[in-house]
């Protein structure tokens, strides 16, 4: 292997996923009673606990400093390695940007190794499905260079719709405008948000109450999923296991073979889409219909 793939704990990949394809994985941060956190390994994550506590306890977060990415992608530079990251959406955190100017800092002492950065446009599970789709390509012999021309073209086909409880979790973190999340306060009036094209979470509709909320996520899937029997799909949550459920069965129940990975939400996008977001990922069809 002449390259390492990296990617950031926004990703909410599995541990198993994790080790398996031998992922550096660099933690973001955050923040509550005046002490700092990291998670990389959800197993160990008491998610229950954490998202009822942020209903009433004020999480900060912060981005991957320039340091972390330094020392976590030299060790491998110096064995010879190129490095490949793959980065949460920079329409929502300014962690690419920080890998772009590490990457800068570290071609001064190894000019001759390649550091390719990708910004997936994506987040959590979203993110995950395209560093999965890197670590396939780079076992299939590709170079680190056919493997980042390949994920930027894949991550156009990727949807990403999700449902949440309280739009003012967004809206704290900056993530969605003001206008945007009041809507949130009408009546049992639930929110359906997609990632555009460039990595923002913007509103595409309003559904009257929870259930019609989980039937239009699996609208979504019905619609636009791509190949179901080829591509895996992901499902994230803060919290709401039963949803899970119910949509996973949903799923099955139309196709089957779907192969599907579900995760918790890990704590610093969970922390910005609040308790009981539920979250669908998957590959659409080349051309859309709405």
């Amino acid at each position: 292997m002449s390259f390492a793939i990296s990617t950031d704990s926004g990703s909410n990949m599995p541990i198993d996923l994790i080790r398996e394809n031998s992922l550096i994985v660099i933690p973001l941060t955050y923040r509550y009673d005046d002490e700092d956190h990291s998670t990389i390994d959800l197993s160990e994550f008491d998610g229950e606990s954490y998202y009822e506590m942020i209903k009433n306890k004020e999480v900060t977060t912060s981005t991957v400093n320039i340091q972390q990415f330094i020392d976590a992608w030299e060790p491998y530079l110096k064995e010879g390695k190129d490095i490949l990251h793959i980065s949460m959406s920079s329409g929502i955190s300014s962690t690419y940007q920080t890998s772009r100017m590490a990457s800068e800092i570290l071609y001064e002492d190894y000019p001759e190794r390649k550091i390719i950065t990708v910004d997936t446009y994506a987040a959590s599970l979203g993110e995950a499905m395209i560093v999965l789709e890197a670590c396939k390509l780079m076992d299939e012999g590709l170079t680190v260079d056919e493997v980042a021309d390949k994920i930027e073209k894949k991550k156009t086909s990727l949807r990403q719709v999700f449902t949440v409880d309280d739009l003012m979790f967004l809206k704290k973190g900056g993530r969605l405008s003001a206008a945007s999340a009041m809507i949130g306060t009408i009546l049992s009036i639930k929110p359906i948000l997609i990632g555009n094209e460039i990595g923002q979470i913007v509103v595409k509709g309003k559904e009257r109450g929870r259930k019609a909320a989980l039937k239009a996520l699996l609208d979504e899937y019905v619609n636009y999923v791509a190949n179901p029997v080829k591509d895996v799909i992901g499902i994230a949550h803060s919290a709401c296991k039963e949803d899970v459920k119910w949509l996973k069965e949903e799923i099955l129940k139309i196709n089957p073979m779907q192969k599907i990975i579900t995760e918790i939400y890990e704590p610093v996008t969970g922390s910005h889409v609040g308790p009981r977001a539920l979250a669908l990922f998957f590959f659409k069809k080349e051309v859309e219909t709405a």
